[in-house]
């Protein structure tokens, strides 16, 4: 697709880490190899790229103030490896912002970011465009909104709920936030807040939606829908839900027996797969269920060791029955995440909450059937057969003319997870058959440069003078369909 080149300055909390990082950081590359000038605006850059930016923080205020951020930017890189840098960053950042510091003991979130009004004076030309990823992580001041939207089209993709919230990123079940939170169910749930204020909260960026304007973009309808019935929809000028896509490149269908012998993976071994930031302790994710489901496949007769490839954590292997739990420290580069794919057999996810894990798009794209729990948009990503399905041939699947690529159960049932993990793993011809309809949903659904696509054409009609909405009910992304492993519409 051609485009009009144009000045792309997207905003993230960092440049590289996993999730919405990810994605904006592959969205960037993408647009700069078209041609386009591509910028990020980052809280903490991770990267040597000369395109990336930190916030100016240290050109605004008082001389004291300047010399404070600045003195906190320097010592932002040595933060993850020593104890002393990691106060000494705390120190400077609250000397720079004293009223960030009152903000915390009040349990009021922290806007005190005062480069956020400058943001656009970071690149070597004012931006076509301004595209906003993950707003909370201590870098951003969201009172610059409005000032921001007036200068520019602005484009905010959600990648979780902090910005419906009082406070939390996930809302779990609580639905205090469609009414104005208060009386929060969970104050240290991710960003916590040290005391009660999430009404006040909630207010506040109530009233900075309602003096904003900007398109909206979500990678799943179940995410679009509940920012609909929230404060941000009086700032929205349109909405479209997009899909994350990952670069297919790399993340594609790959020798299974090769990445095993480079891996050190028994050949003959069943190896599941899970990959999140912080397994054993991530709260959005349910390591729980997965180990107790490992326990009941670890009780089944088999000739076949089972290995469980856990990615995202260092911590030395566990036992479990006639089962290993293999823990794999993050990594860094996308072509040895996509080697553990390859090596597995299944990809497993279990969440109690989630929104559109870029994970399972991986999995997908490396053609590797998906079992998981049905929360948030993950029904948007996996099409799933009824778990009695033994062969494709004559079954009348969810989603239409949509392939299946895996089985979906209930959160928190380790029961119901290990009989689909068992299921598949009993039916190898059933398995590759998802495998290669994972490989081709992913290559239609949910390909980087698909993805680039939608947003450089939504980019080109916002800069040209277009705010009529977007039909969202003409959209191929926007439906609905019935998911047969809970029996209820997802």
């Amino acid at each position: 697709m051609d485009h009009v080149p144009l000045d792309i300055l997207q905003v993230n909390t960092f440049d590289l880490a996993g999730g919405a990082e990810r994605i904006s950081w592959n969205l960037f590359r993408e647009y700069r190899r078209r041609g386009h000038a591509a910028w990020l605006a980052v809280g903490r850059k991770r990267s040597d790229d000369p395109d990336v930016f930190r916030f100016p923080h240290h050109r605004v205020g008082n001389p004291w103030s300047r010399a404070c951020w600045w003195a906190h930017e320097r010592l932002q890189p040595l933060y993850p490896r020593h104890a002393l840098a990691r106060f000494l960053c705390r120190a400077t950042h609250a000397l720079a912002a004293p009223a960030g510091v009152l903000d915390y003991w009040r349990g009021h979130e922290d806007f005190n970011y005062p480069g956020s009004r400058r943001l656009l004076d970071l690149t070597p030309r004012r931006p076509t465009v301004l595209h906003c990823h993950n707003l909370h992580g201590k870098y951003f001041d969201l009172r610059a909104l409005p000032l921001l939207c007036r200068q520019v089209p602005v484009f905010l993709t959600l990648h979780d709920a902090w910005l419906l919230s009082g406070h939390c990123a996930h809302s779990f079940d609580c639905q205090r936030w469609t009414t104005g939170c208060g009386e929060c169910p969970d104050l240290a749930t991710y960003p916590p807040v040290r005391r009660d204020a999430t009404h006040a909260n909630w207010r506040r960026k109530r009233d900075i939606y309602a003096r904003s304007r900007f398109y909206f973009a979500a990678p799943c309808r179940w995410l679009l829908e509940r920012a609909e019935r929230s404060i941000l929809a009086a700032g929205i000028i349109a909405a479209r839900v997009i899909p994350n896509g990952v670069d297919q490149t790399i993340f594609r269908p790959g020798d299974r027996n090769a990445a095993r012998a480079r891996l050190r993976i028994p050949p003959e071994a069943r190896v599941l797969l899970f990959a999140a930031n912080g397994i054993r302790r991530n709260p959005y994710k349910d390591y729980a269920t997965l180990r107790s489901a490992l326990e009941r496949l670890a009780t089944r007769p088999s000739q076949r060791p089972i290995v469980f490839l856990a990615l995202g954590e260092d911590t030395p292997p566990e036992d479990v029955g006639g089962a290993q739990i293999q823990f794999v420290p993050f990594q860094s580069r996308p072509q040895d995440v996509a080697r553990y794919y390859h090596a597995a057999d299944l990809y497993v996810h279990a969440a109690r909450v989630d929104t559109f894990p870029n994970t399972i798009l991986e999995a997908l794209a490396c053609g590797r059937p998906v079992v998981a729990t049905a929360v948030g948009g993950i029904p948007e990503q996996v099409t799933s057969l009824p778990l009695g399905t033994h062969r494709l041939v004559n079954v009348t699947y969810a989603g239409g003319s949509r392939p299946p690529t895996g089985l979906l159960v209930r959160p928190a049932d380790p029961d119901a997870l290990a009989a689909a993990i068992a299921h598949l793993l009993d039916n190898g011809t059933l398995c590759d058959d998802l495998g290669r309809h994972a490989a081709e949903v992913a290559r239609q659904r949910f390909d980087l440069r698909r993805q680039a696509d939608e947003y450089l054409e939504w980019y080109q009609a916002a800069a040209g003078g277009s705010t009529s909405p977007h039909p969202t009910e003409n959209s191929a992304h926007h439906h609905r369909w019935t998911c047969p492993a809970l029996g209820r519409q997802a």
